[in-house]
């Protein structure tokens, strides 16, 4: 009688192991291609301005805090460094474009020496950030 009893029970379980594989490879599908957020490192006080406009597909992000630091990746960078830089952040994401998020107490001069610098880099999308008025 025991021996019955198991044999049904058996066959009413069900195997649950193949749902966990698909779970398992759905969570690293989501976990790879999920596009993470990149923060320049700094917090900073960007303009205002009215003719803003919504910028997608910005991958680059160098911040100058009001004391006219470059912030790449958290990092804070030499002025001279700043070429090379987003030189090696290109090689990763040849289409991606450079958004400066400059400090509205930030000397105009270091804002254009990073333009420029990604110019010579090869950056062909190149903006500044500013909060819409």
């Amino acid at each position: 009688m025991s021996r019955k009893a198991n044999a049904e029970e058996e066959t009413g379980a069900i195997d649950l192991t193949p749902m966990l594989d698909v779970v398992f490879i759905m969570l690293i599908f989501f976990i790879v291609t999920a596009s993470f957020i990149k923060e320049p490192g700094i917090q900073v006080n960007r303009p205002d301005a009215t003719t803003a406009a919504l910028k997608k597909n910005a991958n680059i992000l160098v911040a100058v805090n009001a004391d006219n630091k470059v912030w790449i990746n958290k990092n804070e960078i030499d002025p001279r460094q700043i070429k090379n830089q987003i030189q090696l952040l290109l090689a990763e994401n040849p289409k991606g474009a450079v958004v400066i998020q400059a400090d509205n107490k930030s000397n105009i001069k270091t804002l254009t020496e990073v333009a420029q610098a990604a110019r010579e880099a090869g950056v062909a999308d190149v903006s500044v950030s500013a909060e819409k008025k």
